[in-house]
């Protein structure tokens, strides 16, 4: 294991020149988004180095899989967290999107008999799954908070009104909910001719027959739809009881 960690260590640096030049590319268009693309490759690479030893724990001892399952939970529902912090309980609606859309998709893949009940693979979901929903948590908040503060005037017109927040905000919400989910979509209209997705090239490598991969890829596509929908709907719907007009 020592000698797989090193070689991990050694290939992350490797990847250092690429982000690097990703930094100057941004840097040169005043994108602003500073060192972090260089900063997310080694920290990915020193957060891999410590997954791989801790997976390897929770493979010899399977009731170690709900500890690690609760630690991306948690890690995806702060990251996000910070990502919406200014909305209305920005907080609380990205810990409840991420637990609610990411929880319920797993559950539904299992229950349903989608996927095997083994470890690896309630990893392997569980891990693309969650990251989705952190995503989805993201990507509909901003959305919704740039669409409330642009069109402010409407929601000062429902609440004088005397509409309730819910129907101020609620178009709002079906648009940012839209406007997160359509990559997604694009990405899984285009699989098999635009693009492989990771879960596929992953099962190849580690020795699936391409129709167990693409049976796997499927699911995997599946519980990311409804976890990000599920995301949406939740968050939108925390964020959107706001009793106050945004401003700028």
């Amino acid at each position: 294991m020592s000698r797989e960690l090193i070689d991990l260590g050694w290939f992350g640096l490797g990847l250092v020149p690429v982000a690097a030049v990703t930094v100057m590319l941004l840097r040169w268009r005043n994108v602003g988004l500073g060192w972090q693309p260089l900063i997310a490759i080694v920290r990915a690479s020193a957060q891999l180095a410590v997954i791989a030893i801790l997976l390897a724990g929770v493979f010899k001892t399977p009731w170690l899989v709900i500890a690690f399952i609760v630690l991306m939970f948690s890690t995806a529902s702060w990251t996000s967290a910070r990502r919406v912090a200014e909305l209305h309980h920005g907080r609380r609606a990205a810990v409840t999107g991420v637990l609610a859309g990411a929880g319920l998709s797993i559950g539904a893949v299992f229950a349903l008999g989608l996927m095997d009940t083994n470890v690896r693979y309630l990893i392997a979901v569980a891990g693309i799954v969650i990251g989705n929903s952190m995503s989805m948590v993201t990507l509909t908040g901003r959305n919704f908070g740039r669409l409330a503060l642009d069109r402010r005037d409407q929601v000062e017109g429902w609440l004088a009104l005397g509409a309730t927040p819910q129907r101020a905000y609620r178009d709002f919400g079906a648009l940012a909910i839209k406007e997160a989910l359509i990559p997604s979509l694009d990405q899984t209209k285009a699989t098999g001719l635009v693009t492989l997705p990771g879960a596929f090239v992953g099962a190849i490598m580690g020795g699936a027959s391409p129709l167990e991969a693409a049976q796997f890829q499927l699911v995997v596509l599946a519980g990311i739809m409804l976890a990000m929908t599920i995301t949406g709907l939740v968050v939108t719907a925390i964020i959107g009881r706001s009793p106050y007009v945004p401003m700028p």
